[in-house]
């Protein structure tokens, strides 16, 4: 009974909120200033870039970010790469909204075999950052993926919170910005747990980075 009182509760803040959103649709909006992906750091701690992997058009155009970095880093005392994706939104007004990495990866052929959210202490934070942590497989191929949201110095792991920040950012602030952040970590010798490690250690590396490179 308090379940379905607390979703009822909640869908109808979330009705009001969006109400007062679209209320709010036609004033300008602000637009963040912020650096191109294509100058973010190349080296972060022991972590230096090994290449920088082009997007196909196909799929910036379902994607509609306004910028975006693929990215595989190395480091010397590890063999395993690990691959860093940010899609950035300016604007969601028009349709734009970054996509869920549980909706694309299955669409891409790689299926979803755990899922659990993980806790990361990183620099500049005194809470963790929790992520979202999938592992994944195709054929026999396996990796471990974390990624979560990121607006105004905001980390959200949930999509459902997302949008609900989306509702009450563009109500407080006039802003909708917002970016994915995505680490990818291929599976060697089925070590997951090694795997997840090795993601969990670039994530505290690069985020330092990160949160210099996006609007807060």
């Amino acid at each position: 009974m308090f379940k379905g009182r607390y979703v009822i509760a909640l869908t109808v803040l979330l009705l009001v909120q969006g109400s007062l959103y679209y209320a709010v649709a036609l004033r300008e909006e602000a637009i963040p200033s912020v650096l191109p992906l294509s100058l973010f750091p190349t080296q972060s701690g022991e972590w230096g870039t090994f290449r920088d992997m082009p997007i196909e058009k196909e799929v910036q155009d379902v994607l509609r970010a306004d910028d975006t970095l693929n990215r595989v880093y190395v480091r010397p005392s590890e063999s395993t790469p690990a691959y860093l994706f940010i899609a950035f939104f300016k604007t969601q007004r028009s349709g734009q909204a970054p996509h869920s990495p549980k909706n694309c990866l299955p669409g891409a052929g790689w299926e979803p075999m755990e899922s659990a959210p993980l806790q990361i202490m990183v620099p500049g934070r005194t809470q963790p950052l929790v992520s979202n942590r999938f592992v994944v497989a195709k054929g026999d191929e396996k990796s471990v993926v974390l990624y979560w949201y990121q607006s105004h110095g905001r980390i959200i792991s949930d999509e459902f919170a997302a949008k609900f920040w989306l509702i009450a950012d563009s109500i407080r602030y006039h802003r909708s910005d917002s970016a994915l952040v995505k680490v990818v970590v291929p599976v060697r010798g089925g070590d997951v747990d090694g795997a997840t490690k090795v993601a969990t250690e670039f994530v505290q590396a690069v985020f330092p980075a990160v949160v210099q490179q996006l609007p807060i």
